[in-house]
Order: structure tokens, then sequence, then C-alpha cells
């Protein structure tokens, strides 16, 4: 079986839609959703989902709380085996504030997350590795963000494929694009939304933006929203529509799009027909509350 490692932030999710205007001092009625979240955690969901044939695991690193079980036996129920580095403290988590046109704002505590040791993730990859993702809130963050590039260079060495996800738009513009610069030399399939690639090639239009991130990586995907999704390898540019669907919440549509895109690749599909079903799982998830 293909061993899949997906490395990234333990989160828990509290989505809240609210349904009126909010009231100060006072209730406002709303949905309100408890789940398991984190990007690479969603990503390793909709890898299994994707890939039967795949043995998918998730790194990350949990608090000494009773969330860091809820994690792991949900996890578990999807499909996924946690391996969790424990640390004295508490598991992170993340409220999405979720608006009528199911866009979201989020507040977030990464809690013990930057105490993930990505060096001794390096030292416990073997031979029979087939892919590492790799969520780019290690990039981003400073505590880690040095172990990401000689992970990533390990599994290359190991004959695995890699993939990174830049995830969060606002920390890369305060980090500034040079922060994957190191990671980049050892990925061959990268992940963006458009405004996210546009940060990070410091490029404008789709093509040059997907002409210049092609430049460093085998693959990119460029997701758009609504708008559907791009993608590019060997010069080779594809393009996929989004699935029309009521859109409910768009928490972890991203995250299903990247896992349901590498396991069809993992399971030799082309760019193209990846791309295609990366919409589909996409549009599933953004017509439920929470992150599917």
């Amino acid at each position: 079986m293909n061993r899949v490692l997906v490395v990234g932030d333990v989160m828990i999710d509290v989505v809240v839609r609210p349904d009126s205007a909010l009231a100060p001092t006072s209730d406002t009625p709303s949905r309100v959703r408890i789940g398991r979240g984190g990007s690479a955690a969603n990503v390793a969901v909709a890898l299994a989902r994707a890939t039967p044939v795949s043995d998918v695991e998730f790194v990350g690193c949990a608090g000494d709380d009773d969330a860091s079980q809820w994690f792991v036996d949900s996890l578990h129920f999807a499909g996924v085996r946690a391996l969790l580095q424990r640390r004295p403290g508490t598991t992170g988590v993340v409220v999405s504030l979720v608006s009528a046109d199911g866009q979201r704002a989020m507040m977030t505590d990464r809690g013990v997350n930057p105490r993930l040791d990505l060096a001794l993730v390096r030292q416990e990859l073997s031979e029979g590795l087939g892919h590492l993702h790799v969520s780019g809130y290690q990039v981003l963050d400073p505590l880690t963000r040095p172990e990401v590039a000689p992970l990533l260079r390990r599994a290359r060495e190991l004959g695995a494929s890699t993939s990174l996800d830049v995830c969060s738009l606002g920390p890369l513009l305060a980090a500034g694009p040079r922060v994957f610069d190191a990671a980049l030399e050892y990925t061959t399939v990268l992940f963006a939304n458009e405004e996210e690639a546009r940060a990070l090639s410091g490029r404008e239009g789709p093509d040059e933006v997907l002409r210049s991130l092609s430049q460093r990586v085998d693959t990119v995907v460029v997701t758009s929203g609504g708008d559907g999704a791009r993608a590019q390898r060997d010069n080779t540019v594809v393009t996929a529509s989004a699935v029309t669907t009521d859109v409910v919440d768009t928490t972890g549509a991203g995250d299903a799009a990247t896992g349901t895109f590498l396991g069809a690749r993992l399971d030799g599909a082309t760019v193209e027909e990846a791309l295609q079903r990366a919409m589909v799982e996409a549009s599933r998830v953004v017509s439920t509350l929470g992150a599917g």
C-alpha cells in the first residue's frame, strides 16, 4: 500500500453562522458546529476519501487535553491514522464566523502547534513513503520554518513526491514570499488560492502567475473559488470550472480540493481529471456548515 504522510496543525474548529445581525451585549441566534479542523487534517481526510489504495497518516502537535483525543478519534473515523506529538498546553482552536454568502473570518489560537518537532519527523521518514504533504503554516511559522526544507528534501531522497500548500494570505504578506524559497526547492506540487499565488509569484495575470510558479515546481494548482481552478504542468495549462451549488460555508473547501487532487494523481489520474474531481469535492464541502 502507498504510504502518504500529511504534516500540519492540530486544530479544533468552531464554526458560527449567525441567523441575524449580531446583537452586542445580547444573544444572536446562530448555527454552530464544532469539529476536527486544521488545513492539513482536512487535506488528509480528503486524501483518504480520494485514494483507497493509499495509507494516509497525519503528523501534528497536540496539547495534553481532552480535545487532542477527540481530534485523533475523528481522524480515525475518517480513515486517517494520527501520529501526534504531545506537549503540555492546549490543542489549537480556530473560531470561524461565517457570513450570509459563505465567506468567513477566522480567529485563531494555534495552541502548542508551533512546538511541532519537524526534525524528529524527518528522522522517522522511511522507505515506502509515496508522498509527503506539508502545510504552509509550518513555513509561515518562524519556529518550524527552518526544518521544512530538510523534511521535504529527505522525502525526495527516499523517492517520494512532495507537496506544499501556501494556506494563508495574511501571514504570507507579513512574512514575505521569500520565506517559501527553501521549501520550494524540494516541492513537486504547489497549491495556492489566486491571492496567495499572486503574492508568492509577484505577478498579477493568471497566466503570468502560473508561468512564474511552474518554473520552480513540477505542478502548480491555483484555486479561484467560484471561478474554478487552473493548473500547469510541463508547460500545459488545464482549467476546471467550479461545480454550481448553494454556498453555505467555504471553510475547508480549498483543503478538500487539495486532498482530492493529490489522491487522484497518486491513483494515476491526469492533471485535468484530478482538477475536475477536486472541484466536485469542493462543491460538496461548501454546501454544508463546517469543513465537511
